[in-house]
């Protein structure tokens, strides 16, 4: 799935979900470093416990971080599949 951000520095998210299981999470921008790091911490995760452990998290005064799209991201996957 491709998953396009909003309020934040990268710009999408992209992802495959195998067996209710994340995979290939790939951010385009933002902080690149940092979200190589999310992207390998949350591989072959439960999506719903990605959801769990990053929905809500918020970057500075925005109302919203990187982490917490992929929560978006997946919730709209959720309710797609």
């Amino acid at each position: 799935m491709l998953y396009k951000t909003q309020g934040t520095c990268s710009r999408e998210i992209s992802f495959e979900v195998v067996d209710n299981k994340l995979t290939n999470v790939k951010f385009a921008g933002g902080c690149n470093g940092n979200l190589q790091g999310i992207g390998k911490l949350v591989e072959g995760m439960d999506i719903d416990e990605v959801i769990k452990r990053t929905d809500g998290i918020l970057c500075g005064a925005r109302p919203t971080s990187c982490p917490d799209q992929l929560a978006r991201a997946l919730k709209q996957y959720k309710a797609e599949h």
